[in-house]
């Protein structure tokens, strides 16, 4: 979701919402890896239901790692993916028998119009930073051979383009094949997958994986024999999974999802040492230690760790936020957790630009519930139902907003002033109490009361050389002496950590045309952003009509599903809250019937012609020929506006629209020239469901196989956990006592094979169907978990605020005294990373290896 700082403040106003993973590590018995057993209980003292898996959260960290080196090839993506999705299950899994664990992994699919925008935005501009950096790269390499630095040989190697992770790509339908052979592997192998239920929708399916994943959750809870204390554990890490959570009103609901550890170490690279950037490199020599003067390490070897989301108490400190006393109607908790979470909207989300008077980090939330409790008398009822909007309230809340609009702008500049100045007081501060020298590499200072012992001097010749090297070097520059010297970080110089040459004051601030804070604000900025006048009444009216019908579409699409494939915001920018008078009788309706894009239409509408690679020769053509009716869609170079924000990551990419009709007949023409297999990808697909040899289903599904049945059939409840749907025979089935081959070189074929798949489909309503926004009858609340003194326990007091470790309030942590840590620090090895830590290189034995689970 397109609010980069709402997880951030979230955690911050209710921490007690975070509760760090713990994770069970598998063992090493004389070289050989003991798996971990996942059908004992969970070590979380937690034990879920569902499982659920938004794989775009998985396949980006498993192919371009930031933490660790990337892979060298596809297999090696594929491998680091089933090992990640290995951890999730082993900290997500359950052990109860009587009921199976429903994990339904989701690829990004081909996404609605409203979407497709927003990742057009991303491709072009992953394109254009990726070729900018690679000129600067070899730009500053020049620069430094020609000083004589040292830098290592260039390797040739071919760039992962991540923009291939997109429906329709080659990788995303091998990714797809992958996913099918490791499903087949684990209901085979793992004891703890033995009766669970496996639904896989990969990326032919329409629609975006997290929301695929709400869908199936809608529509199971509407079934009769549902469960209403089933508990969903979902893994992803976008923050639109915490509103998506909270819209399902299912009082069991737990998200799992990566620490975020800001300001994490990565290496150059250009000289690949840590502790600066390719625009910073001067070409050092890279460190040596030990003994025998190996190199240093240029990574860290570090594991990501995971944390849980509890959504079950942050209703609890919403619970206590909303509540409403002396209203003129009924108060309905439930009802005002859709209000929070429509009200979440305004702030940004993945398909309208935020509002410019609200800003996450200004407390716009917090401002928005504010006004609704104060409005709430005049407004007389909630916001939304079941997903449709109350346009007239609406309206109440934003004109309350627009009332302060012009505060909020004039605020804005006096913090930003405000915060320039201190910090320009601070580098000036640092800048005259730095000393004129500080040895580093292994003779810098030690830090007192570090528990970490210092590591012994192993190699002094080496670091005194590189002292004598970076002196030379400041010594022939143009900077000041000192300009070795950083106030923010350590001065250590065989890590290769050195200051800018020039002192930030001089980064030039981008301009602002705008210029909130004065007189005529809006005039401004409907002239710079839109090119026309504030007094255009009817333009106005248009963008705040598109805007309103936007945040229709997407509380639509969050409670009931997609309600049009071919909707879109039309517009760069948001209008203002002041805007919104009159917006009442504006219609919200949708066109009925819409169709999303076929695979390699989206590719079309977002890629850039840099990653035309991906699509057919004449498909690709479109993009780069002169003569071609669409070129106008593909610009070589675009503009970014800043939008009032410093960098270009958090401007505006201003790309042309896609106009559906010009781009399908263009495409109409090169059809024809489709392969069979070319075709196939560009088709449709559905979820297929896997289940093996114990799971009471199975004997059905294989009797289906044996009979032919070309008919599809209904699941019965009881043969699986309460699960309904339809299935149908699929084609490419995964069988009993047929071989299961493997797309991976390096990973054995299934020669034993008692898994079965089938084609699944959730139930079906009819099109006027609501799905009701409420908790089922007889769901149980969980117990409390906060205390009174949680209510006032957030980070802003000044006291660093730490998670619990699993679902156990009352684990007893482990204390270790002083003596303790210092045999620790004598005992573990210094020369390498912490054990148990994910490998460098995916090695041959560390997924399917010799010393893998017999079959079951």
């Amino acid at each position: 979701m397109g609010v980069p700082a709402f997880f951030r403040w979230l955690s911050r106003k209710y921490p007690s919402i975070i509760v760090n993973c713990v994770e069970e590590k598998a063992k090493e018995c004389n070289g050989v890896k003991v798996p971990i057993d996942t059908s004992k209980p969970n070590p979380n003292e937690v034990e879920f239901d569902n499982l659920y898996l938004d794989m775009n959260g998985i396949i980006h960290p498993c192919t371009h790692p930031e933490d660790k080196p990337a892979p060298k090839n596809e297999d090696e993506m594929m491998v680091a993916i089933f090992e990640y999705i290995d951890r999730i299950f082993n900290i997500g899994r359950r052990a109860r028998e009587r009921d199976c664990l429903d994990a339904k992994s989701d690829p990004s699919s081909p996404a609605p119009r409203a979407k497709m925008n927003q990742q057009r935005s991303r491709r072009f501009r992953a394109s254009k930073e990726g070729m900018e950096a690679a000129e600067e790269k070899q730009k500053i390499r020049q620069e430094i051979l020609a000083k004589g630095g040292f830098l290592p040989p260039e390797e040739v190697k071919e760039r992962f383009d991540s923009n291939c992770i997109t429906p329709g790509t080659e990788f995303m339908d091998n990714l797809a094949k992958c996913l099918r052979y490791y499903i087949a592997d684990r209901l085979n192998s793992d004891p703890g997958w033995k009766n669970l239920t496996v639904i896989l929708s990969d990326a032919s399916a329409p629609g975006e994986g997290e929301h695929k994943i709400m869908d199936y959750i809608r529509r199971q809870r509407a079934q009769p024999n549902h469960d209403p204390n089933t508990h969903h554990c979902l893994c992803g890490a976008d923050a639109d999974l915490i509103m998506l959570g909270l819209a399902t009103h299912e009082p069991n609901f737990t998200i799992i999802r990566e620490e975020f550890k800001p300001n994490k170490p990565k290496p150059c690279a250009l000289c690949n040492q840590m502790g600066h950037e390719v625009k910073d490199c001067q070409g050092l020599p890279r460190e040596k230690q030990g003994k025998h003067d190996q190199f240093a390490d240029t990574m860290p070897v570090s594991e990501q760790e995971f944390i849980f989301i509890r959504l079950c108490v942050l209703r609890e400190y919403l619970e206590r936020e909303l509540t409403m006393a002396s209203l003129p109607f009924t108060f309905d908790f439930e009802r005002s957790v859709d209000d929070w979470v429509f009200m979440c909207f305004f702030v940004g989300n993945d398909f309208l630009p935020h509002l410019p008077s609200l800003e996450i980090r200004e407390g716009a939330i917090d401002r928005l519930v504010n006004i609704y409790k104060n409005v709430v008398h005049k407004t007389g009822g909630y916001l939304t139902e079941s997903g449709f909007v109350n346009l007239q309230r609406v309206q109440m809340i934003m004109l309350a907003v627009g009332e302060v609009e012009d505060s909020i702008f004039k605020k804005r500049k006096d913090d930003d002033d405000n915060f320039k100045r201190r910090q320009k007081e601070k580098r000036k501060r640092l800048k005259r109490d730095q000393p004129s020298f500080i040895p580093g590499g292994q003779f810098s200072p030690q830090a007192l009361g570090n528990r970490s012992s210092p590591q012994a001097i192993c190699n002094p010749r080496q670091a005194a050389f590189e002292m004598r090297m970076h002196d030379r070097q400041n010594s022939t520059s143009s900077a000041s002496p000192n300009t070795s010297l950083t106030p923010d970080s350590s001065p250590s110089l065989g890590g290769g950590i050195k200051r800018k040459p020039e002192d930030s004051d001089s980064e030039p601030e981008p301009e602002d045309n705008i210029r909130l804070w004065e007189t005529g604000w809006k005039q401004r900025y409907y002239k710079n952003k839109f090119d026309v006048d504030a007094s255009d009444e009817k333009f106005r009216r248009k963008v705040v009509q598109s805007y309103v019908e936007g945040l229709c579409w997407v509380l639509r699409y969050y409670y009931q599903g997609c309600a049009s494939w071919n909707w879109y915001y039309p517009f760069h920018y948001a209008p203002f809250a002041s805007d919104f008078e009159g917006i009442a009788d504006m219609p919200s309706d949708f066109e009925k019937g819409s169709k999303p894009f076929k695979p390699l239409e989206q590719l079309m509408g977002v890629f850039p012609a840099a990653s035309g690679n991906f699509l057919p020769p004449t498909w690709r053509k479109l993009m780069t020929d002169p003569e071609s009716s669409i070129i106008d869609f593909y610009p070589e170079d675009f503009a970014i506006d800043l939008n009032g924000k410093k960098y270009a990551w958090q401007g505006v990419a201003l790309l042309p629209f896609v106009d559906e009709r010009r781009l399908r007949a263009a495409l109409e023409k090169v059809y024809p020239d489709l392969t069979p297999e070319e075709t196939r990808r560009n088709s449709l697909g559905g979820d297929v469901l896997f289940v093996g040899k114990h799971h009471p289903l199975c004997d059905f599904i294989v009797e289906q196989y044996k009979t032919k049945n070309t008919e599809a059939v209904d699941i019965p409840p009881e043969l699986c956990h309460g699960i309904q749907g339809k299935l149908t025979l699929n084609d490419n089935a995964v069988l009993p006592d047929q071989v299961v081959q493997s797309p991976v070189p390096m990973l054995r074929d299934l020669t034993q094979n008692s898994a079965v798949s089938i084609s699944f489909k959730d139930p079906q309503f009819a099109e006027d169907f609501i799905f009701k926004a409420t908790v089922l009858p007889g769901a149980k609340k969980p117990a409390p978990v906060l205390k009174p003194g949680d209510w006032e326990k957030t980070n802003n007091d000044g006291r660093p605020w730490r998670p619990q470790l699993g679902f156990n309030r009352d684990r007893k942590p482990v204390h270790l005294d002083q003596s303790a840590f210092r045999t620790l620090g004598h005992t573990m090895p210094r020369d390498r990373g912490m054990p148990g830590m994910y490998p460098n290189a995916v090695p041959l034995g560390a997924y399917g290896s010799p010393y893998a689970r017999p079959l079951m």
